[in-house]
């Protein structure tokens, strides 16, 4: 994959991303879920540069429901606010498929 074909990817998946999550949280605010369980989670992010862990993290922190924390640049992962923890492994999925591939491919790294 290339960069500019990265850098597509990468915009249509925050759109979508953005979207998604934003009314998934209005209706989780609206609705007043009280079985919600918000949490923690730690989200290696491998070789990328600091440059690039610190774009990953904007981009995920933009995404509703969302928040990077944490930026641990000895250990390399992420620490992330989860609005609903009971799905952390799909909303890791998520972000390493919608935005840890292309940044990785538009700052450099292993894919």
């Amino acid at each position: 994959m290339n960069r500019l074909w990265a850098l597509g990817r990468l915009g249509t998946n925050f759109l979508r991303e953005a979207i998604r999550s934003g009314w998934t949280t209005a209706l989780i605010i609206l609705r007043g879920d009280k079985a919600l369980q918000p949490g923690f989670v730690h989200m290696p992010y491998g070789d990328l540069s600091d440059t690039a862990a610190n774009f990953l993290a904007a981009l995920v922190t933009l995404t509703p429901g969302t928040t990077t924390v944490d930026i641990d640049l000895e250990r390399r992962e992420l620490r992330l606010h989860l609005l609903d923890a009971r799905q952390a492994e799909a909303s890791l999925a998520s972000i390493r498929r919608d935005f840890l591939l292309p940044v990785r491919t538009l700052f450099g790294g292993r894919p």
